[in-house]
């Protein structure tokens, strides 16, 4: 059924709709929220917690006061219940001056948070005229929340009409799961928790089943790969080159990747390994191996100057070897590229790294056998064809996949389910761990000396903020505003530069480089610096609201550092919380990635809540739904009388594959 039955969806909307996936009613009825807000609880004014959501209840003690400054607002009031009173603050919200009066009763939403001062504040807190389960959705540009709820009320009228059933009734029965429209009612227009429960339990499980069926469909079509036929002594002979010894984790895996590549299969391998933990040289082991028997390799990597770092240490490493690596990155001049294709197609490079580039139309290999992807990139289906129409005709390349991203085992293979994973559990010694620390706000100045002492020492420093500009609806740091105020004040005699997602790409590589180079001292950004950029006389990691981040991203942020055995540091400026004392007990990334996944979820550990979609933003660290789908899916594809239901499910499966799985996870 189409969008334009809905009222109030003119052609604008409609466009900006389409331009955020959703071109269907089944589209917008799949948009399943990210969060809800719970006005049914209300919290002592006493009991606030900072940092976590809580409603509160209570009269305003004046009306709200409005203050102008540099061209901006602040409307500031107090509500107070039995227990004490709260100061509530709106930035550029002036309207609100006007909008409540002194003794009004009330109830607010938001996040209670802590001022320079220590002072308990809730910024921006939103108005609540109903109590009850309120769903939230990822924002789209352009079309307000209230815009979308409407939409997707009129969208729940005619759900009947465009969500058919997905799963047979007897796999409802079995595994107590409700009917399929009853749950999307329930997700966006919940009577209760415990309906809510139910509903995203059934929504959870039909994603990970129909995930993990398209996952076997994927897994069932092996493409034919050359096999390179590679010896024991050939990799031994690349771990002698080097300056140090394989860890044992480094030789199983390296062990694994070899015994892929002598397949007439092609490899689908994924290396899953904590930051620091020698992913890179297992990378080069294989493309060692792949020269060594005559043919190609390619490292795709997600950014310009992580392709660069990789060409050096491939030219330390491998060149001394005998074998001839080469560059290939979107920002090249015209003639550099032209001698950078004709290498690649001749053969005069036997290993080629790069970016994007490398799946380009143009580039034409010349015996292309074994492709690497790093830091959380992974193919998606249609890089895969791009790529296997590269190699030799009639073969797919070996493809190996290298993340920093620790998973637990059990969601790995449901999300990496296409492909085989080597888990390198071992970091090599000489690492120093790096020593992490909350900081709260009274204790800012001092952090600031600090950094000043460690750039006199030649040491640098990150900062990482939440966000890039000053937001109306998030009171948190911004990469902008800290890198003013730093210039201009606490840190003005240090050499300070800026960089963040949306920057200029030439801009953004030019304070990249020039931090990594150590022509500065102190680089403020926004998590644009996750992965990528190794800078080994960084020695500290702040990390501005650090409760705004998952744990798992927290943990990769501080990875920036401690890269050698200078002693380092991560601050992590917030107030106390269990999930920041986890981060600060252990360094092990295993073990952290378990903790985020049971105190957030996956849907945020995993970074797929924000598409609203997906079973792993309803998972809620539920194993044992992992393992009752697993289970579910074997009773289909073995029991005889199982076939139509099967049937069904692939259908569904094929269709779930078709419509999300290139766009979110696989691409």
């Amino acid at each position: 059924m189409e969008l334009k039955q809905l009222r109030g969806l003119g052609p604008a909307r409609l466009a900006l709709l389409q331009k955020a996936g959703i071109e269907t009613l089944y589209d917008l009825l799949m948009v399943l929220p990210v969060s809800y807000r719970d006005t049914t609880r209300v919290t002592p004014i006493q009991d606030l917690e900072p940092g976590a959501f809580c409603c509160v209840q209570g009269k305003l003690k004046d009306a709200p006061k409005a203050s102008y400054y540099g061209g901006k607002s602040r409307a500031t009031a107090a509500i107070e219940d039995d227990t004490g009173s709260l100061s509530l603050i709106w930035f550029n919200q002036p309207w609100v001056a006007k909008s409540y009066a002194a003794g009004q009763e009330l109830l607010f939403s938001g996040v209670p948070e802590r001022d320079k001062q220590g002072r308990l504040r809730m910024y921006s807190p939103k108005r609540e005229t109903e109590q009850k389960l309120i769903p939230e959705y990822r924002s789209i540009a352009g079309i307000s929340s209230a815009v979308f709820s409407k939409l997707m009320a009129q969208a729940l009228t005619m759900l009947e009409a465009c969500c058919p059933e997905t799963l047979p009734a007897e796999m409802r029965q079995r595994y107590g799961l409700c009917e399929r429209n009853f749950a999307l009612r329930q997700i966006h227009q919940p009577e209760s928790r415990e309906m809510l429960q139910i509903a995203q339990r059934r929504m959870a499980f039909e994603q990970l089943l129909l995930y993990q069926a398209a996952m076997s469909l994927l897994r069932g079509m092996p493409g034919q790969a050359q096999p390179l036929s590679i010896s024991k002594k050939t990799g031994d002979a690349y771990w002698r080159s080097l300056p140090f010894p394989p860890t044992g984790a480094q030789a199983r895996v390296f062990e694994e990747i070899r015994s892929d590549l002598n397949k007439s299969t092609a490899m689908r391998r994924m290396v899953q390994g904590d930051v620091g933990c020698g992913k890179t040289a297992i990378a080069f082991a294989a493309m060692y191996c792949c020269a060594q028997a005559g043919r190609q390799s390619a490292l795709m990597a997600p950014t310009e100057i992580l392709a660069r770092q990789h060409l050096e240490s491939a030219r330390n490493m491998l060149e001394p070897l005998g074998i001839r690596c080469g560059l290939l990155i979107g920002g090249m001049k015209t003639k550099e590229r032209r001698e950078a294709l004709e290498a690649i197609r001749t053969g005069q490079w036997q290993v080629v790294i790069g970016t994007h580039a490398l799946l380009s139309e143009g580039v034409e290999y010349h015996d292309l056998s074994l492709v690497i992807t790093d830091e959380q990139h992974r193919f998606g289906v249609e890089q895969r064809h791009k790529l296997s129409l590269k190699a030799t005709e009639g073969l797919e390349p070996h493809v190996l996949v290298m993340s920093a991203t620790p998973i637990p085992r059990s969601l790995a293979l449901i999300l990496y389910g296409d492909l085989d994973i080597s888990v390198v559990d071992e970091l090599p010694p000489g690492r120093t761990p790096v020593k992490t620390h909350i900081v709260p706000e009274s204790k800012r100045e001092g952090l600031y000396d600090f950094i000043k002492k460690q750039a006199k020492e030649g040491w640098q420093t990150y900062i990482v903020c939440p966000l890039v500009e000053e937001s109306e609806a998030i009171e948190a740091k911004s990469a902008q505003d800290v890198y003013a105020e730093l210039c201009n004040g606490p840190l003005s005699t240090l050499r300070l530069g800026l960089t963040y997602g949306a920057q200029d790409a030439a801009e953004k590589d030019k304070t990249l480089s020039a931090f990594s180079q150590g022509g500065l001292d102190v680089l403020v950004s926004t998590t644009v610096i996750e992965v990528g950029v190794n800078v080994p006389r960084a020695t500290v990691m702040v990390i501005e609201n650090a409760d705004r981040f998952g744990l798992s991203q927290l943990h990769q942020l501080r990875g920036r550092v401690g890269r050698g055995a200078q002693e380092s540091w991560c601050f992590l400026l917030a107030e106390p919380n269990e999930r920041l004392k986890a981060l600060c007990a252990t360094n092990d990334g295993f073990e952290i990635a378990r903790k985020d996944l049971e105190l957030r979820g996956p849907g945020e550990f995993l970074g797929t809540a924000q598409h609203g979609q997906g079973a792993f933003a309803l998972l809620a660290g539920n194993g044992r739904l992992i393992a009752e789908t697993q289970q579910c899916l074997k009773w289909l594809k073995d029991d005889p009388l199982q076939v139509e239901a099967w049937q069904m499910v692939l259908s569904s499966a094929q269709a779930l594959f078709h419509a999300q799985l290139k766009k979110t996870v696989l691409n």
